[in-house]
């Protein structure tokens, strides 16, 4: 079978990924939610002119002099606005959001004036709106202010709580299921025997569904059997996974059942040769609305596939408005050989200079078992197929990697 580039094994992928349902959820629950439609302000913010400093409303027409001497006349606080408009020749104590007294159209701050008893005079000239927020300076009603599609920060959630929303319209979010496979498998804390090893690709690959937004439900370890994979296939289904993520047995070779047990339950599964590195074995298909990827069992071929493949699809059921990958401009920290037919995505350390530009140089062993190399790396470096030879300090383009 043809190797299947990488850009169209994405497009497959993402074919037909709709947004999932729209929900309600309170504030609190909302962080990194992605709203499901524009949300416009309820209120004009602030509601009326308010002081943006402690001290004294005033006409400006009365405090364009120095010698003037103003009688306070009342005072104001945030929440107590003055009940009365204020004359010629009178002032008002105001602290820092209280509302703007009918009449007065300036703030003079306590710095800049002299008490004497229920009299001031003032050091500095008042003008006109100085210190005065003006009534919609933040925004007004009617104002689109969070659009839909886009990921809610923890600003986000600030700013609907001024438009006055208790909670939001999100999507729900998408639920991923990851299965392990292999009989060579055994848990972190355990002493493993004879060819076992310990299983670490889960814990990546939850964190980051978790990280993108997702639930994410831990099916273990299936022993390479048909019945125990068909087993963790047939409880995603019932756990309502929205994806199906299998790591382990997606070769072709006698112990790698994680296709037939797919095929046996149902999935039309399209069988990949992938044309990257690492990474070039990688299954995908449907059964029913869950999506099934079947990803290498190697960690770092695990990690990459589900980086460049997984996160898109999640990002394109959360209802994100981006959910491709930004890829950067750096230069080459050392010099890299010809690429052959596969996309290679090297791992690379990354050192920014004093100018900004970024320095990437892969790490001297690519091996797709080294978790080591992948952990120290901070970017992928991609050599497109049949790439030529390139020298250090050569443009090229890289995936930075989450922290």
């Amino acid at each position: 079978m043809a190797l299947m580039p990488v850009a169209d094994a994405l497009s497959a992928i993402l074919a037909g990924a709709e947004p999932l349902q729209e929900e309600m959820v309170a504030l609190d629950a909302a962080y990194h939610r992605t709203l499901a439609r524009d949300v416009a302000a309820r209120r004009t913010q602030p509601p009326q002119p308010m002081s943006a400093m402690d001290g004294y409303a005033v006409r400006a027409a009365d405090a364009a002099d120095l010698s003037v001497r103003l009688r306070v006349i009342g005072e104001v606080a945030a929440g107590r606005p003055f009940e009365r408009v204020v004359g010629a020749g009178e002032a008002v104590r105001i602290f820092t959001g209280g509302v703007i007294p009918d009449g007065t159209d300036a703030v003079i701050i306590q710095e800049d004036t002299r008490v004497d008893g229920d009299h001031i005079t003032i050091t500095e000239i008042a003008a006109k709106g100085r210190h005065i927020r003006p009534a919609g300076v933040d925004f007004r009603e009617g104002d689109v202010l969070l659009a839909a599609g886009s990921r809610l920060s923890d600003r986000a959630l600030s700013l609907a709580a001024a438009m006055n929303y208790p909670e939001l319209p999100v999507r729900r979010r998408p639920r991923v299921a990851v299965l392990a496979t292999g009989d060579e498998l055994v848990m972190p804390g355990t002493q493993p025997g004879p060819g076992q090893i310990v299983y670490s690709n889960g814990y990546a690959l939850r964190a980051l569904a978790r990280a993108e937004g997702a639930d994410t439900v831990d099916l273990g370890v299936a022993a390479d059997t048909v019945e125990a994979t068909t087993s963790g296939i047939r409880r995603a289904r019932e756990a309502n996974a929205d994806i199906l993520i299998t790591t382990g047995g997606a070769s072709v070779g006698d112990h790698d059942l994680v296709h037939q047990s797919l095929e046996a339950e149902g999935v039309k599964m399209a069988f990949w040769r992938i044309a990257m590195r690492p990474g070039k074995p990688m299954m995908h298909g449907r059964l029913g609305a869950m999506r099934v990827i079947g990803l290498p069992g190697n960690p770092v071929s695990s990690y990459v596939c589900s980086y460049l493949f997984l996160v898109p699809l999640i990002r394109a059921l959360s209802g994100r408005t981006v959910i491709h990958h930004v890829r950067e401009s750096a230069l080459l920290g050392r010099d890299v050989a010809e690429n052959d037919q596969r996309e290679d995505y090297l791992r690379a350390v990354l050192e920014e200079r004093d100018d900004g530009t970024l320095i990437a140089t892969p790490v001297t062993k690519q091996d797709s078992s080294l978790l080591g190399n992948l952990t120290v790396a901070r970017a992928l470096l991609i050599r497109p197929p049949f790439a030529p030879a390139a020298r250090k300090g050569e443009a090229c383009e890289i995936l930075t990697m989450p922290d």
